[in-house]
């Protein structure tokens, strides 16, 4: 997945970017960086319960934010680490609507090597933008 951390944003946090060439594949990097964050080898989560997110929200960035923190609720509140399969993402009148299939499995200590606890996506930084024929996003979390 196309993103890369970036150490010189956050120290006590851990900030990254990413980019597609559409909404949704930035909204797919970005949720890829975020499970990347939290276990060392997001291949070895396997893909075994599958859930529907829709969300809605004015401003593009802020649909970002809450798809991400939608992810980190699943974490905390049924122990699932969540892939990306499809985003589709579509402008309205008055904002953005997102539907997301996403899957993966509960958290299991002998397979999954967890790197750090992810609490939130903070405001700091948050930005999405078209530039250089991309969509890229730059994201701050809150470990």
């Amino acid at each position: 997945m196309p993103f890369r951390f970036l150490e010189e944003i956050a120290t006590a946090d851990v900030a990254f970017e990413a980019w597609g060439e559409t909404r949704e594949e930035l909204f797919m990097a970005s949720a890829a960086a975020l499970l990347r964050t939290m276990v060392d080898a997001p291949e070895q989560v396997l893909r075994k319960q599958d859930l529907v997110l829709r969300l809605e929200h004015e401003e593009l960035d802020l649909l970002l934010l809450s798809f991400l923190q939608e992810l980190i609720f699943y974490k905390d509140a049924r122990r699932l680490l969540l892939h990306a399969e499809r985003v589709r993402i579509e402008e309205h009148g008055e904002g953005f609507f997102l539907e997301a299939m996403v899957s993966g499995e509960q958290i299991d200590a002998g397979r999954h090597r967890l790197l750090v606890d992810v609490k939130a996506v903070t405001l700091h930084r948050l930005q999405v933008a078209f530039a250089e024929n991309l969509w890229k996003g730059v994201v701050v979390l809150d470990v």
